[in-house]
């Protein structure tokens, strides 16, 4: 029997884009073909399928009456490309990783009759994979109990966990190791693949805000946006603080490992990637997401005692210092963080999900 083709089908953002390139590494790693259905967005990201297709589709980002009539024939044009590309390239399954851009290619795919999966990275699922439910073979999720999915499709839900990228996987196996008294305390700092400009707006006036002694244990690797990036590196070497600032680190994971603590937005990427490593964070879930997915993320890790969950309003300098100043003074406490967090990661996630996609497809 030859290899299967699975098409994977995810919008352009890190969050959706991740996930599908660990499951592409799994099935591939099987002998299956993986073909990418996604957005002009994805041109920045490296990903290694046979072949990407670029797929029209819209976000709804308004209910009046000219984004909706835009929004629904965006969708209508790129369902029917969808419908022409998959009787070209016949995959064995498709599977959707949520954003509106996944909304054609599975939509086709089920109106041809081909098996389809969709996986939900967040804890609270997403609007384009709530509208899909329905027509789909299985629902994979991130986490063990699934917010505001119709209770009509609870069948189909199994976990699998949220797949990480292999360098996750690789940074994972390094140990917390909290820092000693008085020794170097690691910060690392960031908002998520787009950056956060809150970020750079608190985290500095916070370490400013810090005990001499302590500002001076510090070694700090920020994200900042582009436009933020010399204010934040102009406050820091003020302060005489240890700091390394950009707008972006290709080595995260690396990064993430080597931190003592983590300050960060708090998407399913990320949270995955922090349960992985198993790394004590403060997290900022995103304050006005419709679907409040970023705060039902950051309380898993808050549940399980591995961060704390700070809702944007009250992440001010003064609270983040004193968050800041308690940890560092109680090394057990962060190790306690640090296992806490780990225990709630799933690292063979992708395997899972490959499990799941080839049963779906050999039906």
């Amino acid at each position: 029997m030859s290899a299967p083709l699975v098409l994977l089908a995810a919008g352009g953002t890190g969050g959706h884009l991740f996930p599908a390139e660990a499951l592409a590494g799994a099935l591939q790693r099987r002998g299956a073909t993986v073909d990418l259905a996604t957005d002009s967005r994805v041109a920045h990201f490296k990903f290694f399928a046979r072949t990407v297709h670029l797929i029209p589709s819209a976000t709804l980002r308004g209910t009046d009456p000219f984004n909706l009539v835009r929004t629904a024939a965006l969708l209508a044009l790129g369902t029917a490309k969808a419908w022409a590309m998959l009787g070209r390239v016949r995959p064995a399954a498709v599977v959707g990783f949520g954003g509106y851009p996944t909304v054609p290619p599975l939509w086709a795919a089920s109106l041809r009759g081909i098996p389809t999966v969709v996986h939900e990275q967040n804890s609270v699922m997403g609007r384009a994979n709530r509208a899909l439910a329905p027509r789909v073979t299985a629902i994979a999720s991130s986490v063990r109990m699934l917010q505001r999915l119709d209770p009509r499709w609870q069948g189909k839900i199994i976990f699998t966990g949220n797949p990480v990228r292999g360098e996750v996987i690789a940074a994972a196996a390094t140990p917390y190791t909290g820092p000693e008294a008085n020794g170097k305390l690691h910060l690392l700092v960031f908002g998520g693949s787009q950056g956060a400009h809150v970020m750079s707006e608190v985290v500095p006036p916070a370490i400013e805000r810090l005990p001499a002694d302590l500002r001076a244990r510090l070694t700090i690797v920020q994200q900042a946006r582009a436009e933020d990036v010399e204010t934040v590196r102009a406050i820091y070497a003020r302060l005489g603080v240890a700091v390394e600032v950009g707008p972006f680190f290709t080595d995260l994971p690396q990064r993430m490992a080597a931190a003592h603590l983590i300050v960060s937005r708090s998407g399913a990427s990320t949270v995955a990637e922090l349960s992985a490593i198993g790394r004590p964070a403060i997290l900022v879930p995103l304050p006005h997401a419709l679907d409040q997915d970023q705060f039902a993320n950051a309380g898993v890790l808050a549940d399980a005692g591995g961060a704390f969950r700070l809702a944007q309003r009250d992440f001010t300098p003064e609270r983040l210092a004193s968050e800041i100043a308690a940890l560092a003074a109680d090394p057990s406490r962060l190790a306690a963080m640090a296992q806490a967090a780990k225990s709630v990661g799933t690292l063979d996630a992708a395997e899972r999900l490959a499990d799941l996609v080839l049963k779906v497809a050999a039906r």
